[in-house]
């Protein structure tokens, strides 16, 4: 076994050096996501969380943008980065929330409650962002839905999320699409009861995507990006990290003297965790695979960005300049 895992290391390095190599060749820049493997987020020029990326990429002299993290998040990188090639290593990484919800049953809910204004997250298709209103992350929901005149506010497509929004948010009425992150939905409040009893010292920090039942014991919740910074401040020493097992690398890396734990071994994105060097290597070596959105849905789901960060500007640019 020892021989087998040195041998994967030499072929990793490797992999690496082709990747450098390829890097400059295409003048590419490599963008990861927080939930991606260990050594993807080794070799990513800039990490973070989906929009906080693709945002940051227009600041990039690079030609070639590579997206490894899944459909959606290289949708808007393409979107906001119109003269750039963008490339998703791994054309099936998709997103199973963003896919909970089409352009036509958009418009049907729409029929339903046409007073509604629509908000969207941002873990969602390029062609519901042009059906919609306005967009929003994790960290800014709250203040996206507080915004916006209308009382109705349909939001999609994650059912937890938009239960969260709402109760900070009691005066705005919510219709709720029912979808859900397959990952997130994993973990029970039994998962954390569990882990605290065995490190009782540890805060709690969730995901909005999570449960209720799984919030409500929390002891702060927001987004990724919003956990690393909230880690580094705490005064506490232990953290049980209720979202995607990707985040305990960096989390481990940026704050060493700190332990930090998973409520259960469940938490896996499975399409976050196709990307591999191989693949990145790959994507690089034959450009592939480009990410176009049609000029007619692009233009209309930039606008719902827009729209957001014209809410949250000055706090969405902040956050970019921390990725």
């Amino acid at each position: 076994m020892a021989e087998i895992g040195h041998s994967d290391l030499k072929y990793n390095e490797m992999l690496k050096k082709k990747i450098e190599k390829l890097k400059k060749k295409r003048n590419a820049c490599i963008i990861a996501h927080n939930y991606q493997r260990d050594e993807i987020q080794d070799i990513a020029d800039i990490s973070g969380d989906s929009l906080a990326l693709s945002q940051a990429a227009i600041r990039t002299d690079a030609d070639v943008i590579v997206f490894c993290g899944v459909t959606f998040m290289a949708e808007s990188a393409s979107i906001l980065n119109p003269t750039k090639t963008v490339l998703l290593p791994v054309l099936e990484a998709g997103c199973p929330l963003a896919d909970m919800i089409t352009v036509e049953k958009l418009r049907a809910k729409k029929k339903e409650y046409p007073e509604a204004a629509v908000v969207c997250y941002v873990n969602s298709s390029a062609g519901v962002k042009a059906e919609s209103d306005i967009s929003c992350t994790s960290s800014n929901a709250i203040e996206v839905v507080r915004s916006l005149s209308k009382a109705q506010i349909i939001f999609v497509p994650d059912k937890n999320l938009g239960r969260y929004v709402q109760a900070q948010v009691p005066e705005k009425e919510m219709i709720l699409w029912e979808g859900f992150c397959p990952t997130h939905i994993r973990l029970q409040e039994e998962d954390v009861i569990r882990c605290k009893l065995l490190h009782p010292e540890a805060e709690v920090v969730a995901h909005p995507e999570c449960n209720p039942d799984v919030l409500e014991l929390a002891d702060h919740t927001c987004s990724t990006g919003g956990m690393f910074k909230y880690v580094k401040t705490s005064k506490s020493d232990e953290f049980i990290i209720c979202t995607e097992s990707g985040m305990l690398y960096k989390l481990q890396k940026d704050n060493p003297g700190k332990r930090f734990y998973l409520p259960t071994t469940h938490l896996v994105c499975a399409s976050m965790k196709l990307t591999t060097l191989g693949w990145v290597a790959h994507a690089l070596e034959n450009m592939v695979y480009e990410i176009k959105v049609p000029p007619e849905v692009a233009e209309k789901a930039k606008k719902t960005l827009e729209e957001m960060l014209q809410v949250t500007g000055e706090k969405q640019g902040a956050a970019i300049a921390g990725y």
